[in-house]
């Protein structure tokens, strides 16, 4: 399962940090907007994931989850659905 502090290194990795937000508290509900991500470091995030975790995810993640807490949550059906 994913965790919110695997989707944090995670988006770390592939997009970086905007210097001014922080990403070290709780950050389920803060939209990725707020956070300073847009679809193409969803993208990159979506692609990470998909490597890292061994599952294919559909590109629709990236309009359908506006929260890290909803992109977990998704990701993480798709892994119980896959095993």
């Amino acid at each position: 399962m994913m965790t919110a502090e695997d989707l944090k290194r995670i988006m770390r990795e592939g997009a970086g940090q905007d210097e001014a937000v922080d990403l070290e508290g709780d950050i389920t509900d803060v939209t990725f907007t707020e956070l300073g991500y847009d679809s193409l470091a969803l993208l990159e995030t979506v692609s990470r994931v998909e490597r890292e975790f061994g599952v294919r995810i559909s590109d629709d993640i990236v309009t359908v989850a506006k929260t890290p807490g909803e992109f977990i949550g998704l990701v993480n059906q798709t892994l119980t659905e896959v095993r």
